[in-house]
């Protein structure tokens, strides 16, 4: 991800109203983020502990997201949609976003299960375990930070299919 300020942020949210993109609190640590490790950025509203934000890059179009985490608890342990990790280091819960434009404001909402703390782009980064001799464990890596890139671009176009 290219380096964004807090403008271009608030300015990306597709299912929020005005009055939610200036409510927005940026995340802790946001100035000493590093970019180039990042392929979504995600983070939890500490004033609201429901909510959490996702802005996503997809190379022409910056797009955010407002995702309020489901009440309930999943019953089994789940796995992340978006980057698949299967050694869960973190919790899986189920997030909702409202559609973008008129088909959010009727109450029309898509979900997804993912890392609790957006966790993911760090997830996908990480080496996997040789799976048998020969094993290319960096193309095995830079195909899942490809598939995270995918699946939060399906997750992010679904919402705005309601606009």
């Amino acid at each position: 991800m290219l380096p964004l300020d807090d403008r271009r942020i608030r300015a990306s949210f597709i299912n929020a109203t005005q009055r939610e993109r200036a409510s927005v609190t940026l995340p802790a640590g946001f100035a000493e983020l590093d970019w180039t490790q990042l392929d979504l950025l995600g983070w939890r509203d500490p004033k609201l502990p429901k909510v959490g934000y996702l802005v996503a890059d997809l190379g022409d179009d910056l797009v955010g997201v407002i995702l309020r985490e489901a009440d309930g608890r999943i019953r089994t342990r789940p796995q992340c949609s978006w980057c698949e990790d299967v050694t869960l280091p973190n919790d899986v819960v189920f997030y909702t976003a409202k559609r973008a434009g008129a088909a959010g404001r009727n109450g029309n909402t898509v979900g997804t299960l993912a890392c609790a703390n957006f966790e993911c782009s760090r997830n996908v980064r990480r080496l996997p375990p040789v799976a048998y001799v020969g094993f290319d464990v960096e193309a095995a890596r830079l195909r899942r930070i490809e598939a995270l890139r995918e699946h939060v671009a399906g997750f992010v176009q679904a919402v705005r299919e309601g606009s």
